[in-house]
């Protein structure tokens, strides 16, 4: 896209928007370049919409200076979606954060995009209700990041993705004009699904300035267990005896041994469980009927080969256990090796062969690898562990270990990324990972909502 000099489009929204809106300051801007992930790249300036009129102004006069827009959340995305690789403006969402309405009776609430998920769950809670979407980032990501990348969590094995509680958006489009789509109504077969086309569109199509989202009855009651394994074949093996049983948890975790052996370093008076596997597994729902399933789990699990069980029956005694999960991927960065998180979903029946296959890769690539994540539902984070990535020859070998993964993942109808997004780090898979057809048709629907490219260019459309 041939960009026009962005001192005109400056000057234009601090007349409209206000000067405290609008953000040319080098610093400020160099905190706005990236996410998580190690990419970044200035923009020409930033802007701090407080509502939907005004990002409606921001992409009038972007389109007038053809300046692109990228979108920003609370910048905890882990593949550079928000890294505005052509310059222009950086759209921060941040000042949207209210909670404007949260309805028990329609069991909805009605946020703002710089809405922090843990705030809203928070808020939620108090009112007997459940926003189930759980992030391992819940405490420092906003519900638009969450919309923008469809993200998910442990507990996406029984309640689902973020998908599945979006209601409705109101958006901006890429030449200003604001649409809503769908509502507050927990059915609606109105026209196309246009929440579901937005949700997980990673900033190209929209920007969302308000989501209506689905609530549930909060649960009364919660257990958790921690088993130990010797092998990670062990515990895998259990995971398929425990839906065999007929149990739904809300989540099932799981830990391989270099997670483990990091976390223990990283936290040594943390009671991890011994050997060389770990599941984490979370029950919730009626009082009487969880404390009953948790002990059939139990009994369970250790006729599976788990060496120690341990079993929480209280909400305090249910976080400590999930907060030995939390510190894995603080644990792997405390190595002192580059992290390369690659959040991979296989069928659930191939959740064995997943295992076997990063051990090969561990010898055939010289890396180590870390595997832990959603096993209840197929999403497991595989960890890449490098050391100085632009050392000569590591990254043409990180590459090839990379190519040969989401080789194996797509052959076995997987997915190339379960919660992250394709951002920028998934982008050389994208071409593998979806047939010609399916990307010109991504092309045909970006060019309908997006014609000049403002929105996040550079991405993988």
């Amino acid at each position: 896209m041939k960009r026009n000099d962005a001192a005109g489009a400056v000057a234009k929204l601090k007349r409209r928007l206000g000067r405290d809106v609008v953000v040319t300051d080098p610093a400020r801007l160099a905190e706005l370049s990236g996410d998580k992930w190690f990419a970044h790249h200035l923009p020409d300036l930033a802007v701090f919409p407080e509502n939907a009129a005004g990002v409606s102004a921001v992409m009038k006069i972007a389109a007038e200076h053809r300046l692109s827009v990228t979108t920003r959340g609370a910048g905890y995305g882990y593949v550079g979606g928000c890294v505005p690789m052509q310059g222009g403006i950086v759209l921060a969402m941040e000042r949207m954060n209210r909670i404007k309405e949260i309805h028990s009776g329609d069991f909805v609430a009605v946020v703002e995009p710089g809405v922090i998920t843990g705030e809203l769950q928070a808020a939620a809670r108090q009112r007997n209700l459940f926003y189930p979407p759980d992030p391992a980032s819940l405490k420092n990501c906003s519900i638009g990041g969450n919309i923008a990348t469809n993200a998910g969590g442990p507990r996406c094995l029984k309640y689902g993705v973020t998908r599945h509680y979006v209601l409705g958006l109101e958006v901006v489009l890429a030449n200003g004009d604001i649409v809503r789509c769908g509502g507050r109504t927990h059915k609606n077969k109105t026209g196309f699904d246009l929440v579901g086309l937005f949700t997980g569109s990673e900033g190209l199509l929209g920007v969302v300035t308000e989501a209506t989202l689905r609530l549930l009855p909060l649960p009364p009651a919660r257990a958790a267990l921690s088993a130990g394994f010797r092998t990670m074949r062990d515990a895998t093996k259990a995971i398929r005896a425990v839906f065999a049983a007929g149990f739904l948890p809300a989540a099932v975790e799981v830990a391989d041994r270099f997670t483990l052996d990091a976390a223990r370093q990283f936290k040594p008076g943390a009671k991890f469980p011994p050997g060389h596997a770990h599941l984490l597994i979370e029950l919730d729902g009626q009082t009487a009927s969880v404390r009953s399933e948790i002990r059939a789990l139990a009994a369970l699990l250790r006729s599976q080969k788990a060496t120690t069980v341990a079993t929480a029956t209280t909400a305090a005694a249910c976080e400590k256990l999930w907060d030995l999960r939390r510190a894995f991927s603080e644990s792997l960065k405390a190595t002192g090796l580059k992290k390369l998180n690659e959040d991979i979903v296989v069928p659930r029946g191939k959740l064995v062969e997943l295992m076997e296959f990063a051990q090969g890769l561990q010898k055939r690539s010289g890396f180590p690898i870390a595997c832990f994540g959603h096993a209840g539902d197929g999403n497991i984070h595989v960890n890449i562990m490098v050391g100085d990535y632009d050392a000569p020859g590591i990254r043409p070998r990180a590459d090839a270990a990379l190519d040969e993964l989401f080789a194996r993942i797509v052959a076995w109808g997987g997915a190339i990324t379960g919660e992250h997004g394709i951002g920028l780090a998934k982008m050389p898979w994208w071409t593998i990972a979806l047939s010609p057809e399916n990307r010109a048709l991504h092309r045909t629907i970006k060019q309908a909502l997006d014609p000049q490219d403002l929105l996040n260019p550079g991405k993988f459309v």
